[in-house]
């Protein structure tokens, strides 16, 4: 079993760096729920030297010793899964290296910022490595060439990750004879600050 991916990444990253801790009550929402789980884990993997095993059992909200956590720790990213007990350690710190280094082949030196701002190509990346908490794959070439045909077809059917660079290309070749100043749209009246050109 493995944790869904916004545990890994985004919301762990916001946990490590803040470290907050809070309370465990009976009627808490799954995203507080989800929210406590990652701060316990945090507490849990942070204060860990980096001598010592990448192993450890899991903490209260995660199941106690029916899990563990296994984890590995990149400059400032920690990447953890959470596994029943009888999976392998070594077999998922393995799971881990593919995983990373499948990451950095695609984002070239994959940092935090490539984890937060592509959060649909990293959940992408993880999918076929692993799906409902089986490995389906561990070739990083064969998952790197799936990768580039996602991309490819991204690219050519236009989708939303172009939307951006379409929507600031129509607003640069708009032929406006001049910045509105005032715009009226009923009893709203707007007025536009003076903008620098692009």
């Amino acid at each position: 079993m493995v944790l869904p991916g916004e545990l890994f990444y985004h919301s762990y990253q916001n946990s490590f760096k803040n470290g907050g801790c809070a309370s465990v009550t009976a009627d808490l929402s799954a995203e507080d729920m989800q929210q406590q789980i990652i701060r316990e884990t945090f507490h849990l993997v942070s204060k860990r030297d980096d001598n010592v095993c990448n192993f450890l059992e899991g903490g209260s909200l995660i199941g106690g010793s029916d899990y563990k956590l296994i984890y590995r720790h990149y400059a400032t990213l920690y990447f953890v899964f959470c596994v029943d007990s009888s999976e392998s350690e070594l077999g998922i710190l393995d799971l881990i290296q593919v995983f990373v280094e499948t990451l950095d082949k695609c984002f070239e030196n994959v940092c935090e910022l490539d984890l937060i701002f592509h959060m649909d190509k990293v959940h992408y990346i993880l999918q076929e490595v692993v799906m409902g908490g089986m490995v389906l794959e561990t070739n990083m070439n064969e998952i790197v060439a799936q990768v580039e045909v996602q991309n490819r077809m991204e690219k050519s059917e236009g989708g939303l990750s172009a939307a951006p660079a379409r929507a600031v290309s129509a607003v640069k070749n708009m032929n406006l004879p001049e910045i509105p100043r005032n715009i009226n749209i009923g009893d709203i009246n707007i007025k536009v600050p003076s903008l620098s050109p692009f």
